[in-house]
């Protein structure tokens, strides 16, 4: 008989970013685990959320986890199929409006205390060690909506000063996104790891643990963070509900294309 109590760090990431999702909601994914998350959101915790991607294809949900923003299983699933500039369009004309229904969910290499992302280059940007993909639609999405980063919780990847900002968070602390000429009404809102999820101070910009899984801890985010981070407000979060474990690996990823179901020995 399948076991569902032996969930994994990447599957608890996956429950906590769902558990963020509310009902009223604009949500703007890409693949992998932000959409693993959105569909568990809107199969289990928010169903009137609506799933949005940036090839154009709005409230989308879709059976199985599509493995890019133009898999046909999204574009099956969804309520209109519109060019990408009218994405664009959609996502200014909410920030326009001041609406504050849209969040959307960004992932980078490298990413410093007031969540600024590097998604462009290791090292000197005209001769780099690594070059990536760069923004895709990150940084006009973190410029005008209001963003959840997913991170892998490591030192290389928490760092005090990354090597290039592609997706601008608080930039260098309060009043910064003015002063780079973004919106300060809307920036990152949290950063969901595989050891926790890490808010920012109101006041500073800074970030702060705000609450660890049960397999990890506050020690456990110092020593893989790059930077002085304060823990003293960290709760212990919940352990994903079995059921909802089984939603994943059966219905939604049950190819193990994004997470790997753990052997039994």
């Amino acid at each position: 008989m399948a076991r569902y109590d032996n969930y994994t760090n990447k599957e608890m990431q996956a429950v906590t970013i769902a558990r963020q999702i509310k009902n009223d909601q604009i949500v703007i994914v890409g693949t992998g685990l932000p959409l693993i998350g959105a569909s568990v959101a809107k199969r289990a915790f928010a169903p009137e959320c609506q799933i949005i991607v940036e090839s154009g294809l709005m409230d989308c949900s879709p059976i199985e986890v599509p493995r890019s923003v133009g898999d046909n299983r999204f574009m099956a699933q969804c309520a209109v199929q519109w060019p990408n500039v009218r994405f664009i369009g959609f996502e200014a004309c909410e920030w326009l409006h001041n609406k504050e229904r849209m969040i959307a969910f960004i992932g980078g290499a490298q990413i410093d205390p007031y969540g600024n992302v590097n998604s462009t280059v290791i090292g000197d940007y005209n001769n780099p060690k690594t070059r990536f993909t760069g923004s895709g639609g990150a940084n006009g999405i973190a410029s005008y909506v209001n963003t959840v980063i997913m991170m892998q919780h490591e030192k290389r990847r928490f760092m005090e000063k990354i090597d290039y900002i592609t997706s601008p968070g608080w930039m260098d602390g309060p009043g910064g996104r003015t002063r780079a000429g973004i919106p300060e009404n809307v920036g990152p809102q949290m950063v969901v790891t595989d050891r926790g999820i890490l808010k920012f101070d109101e006041e500073t910009k800074k970030m702060y643990l705000a609450g660890y899984y049960p397999t990890s801890s506050p020690e456990d985010v110092l020593e893989n963070t790059g930077f002085d981070i304060d823990v003293s407000r960290a709760v212990l979060l919940e352990a994903p509900d079995e059921s909802v474990i089984k939603l994943i690996r059966e219905e939604i990823d049950p190819g193990e294309a994004f997470i790997k179901v753990p052997v039994e020995e």
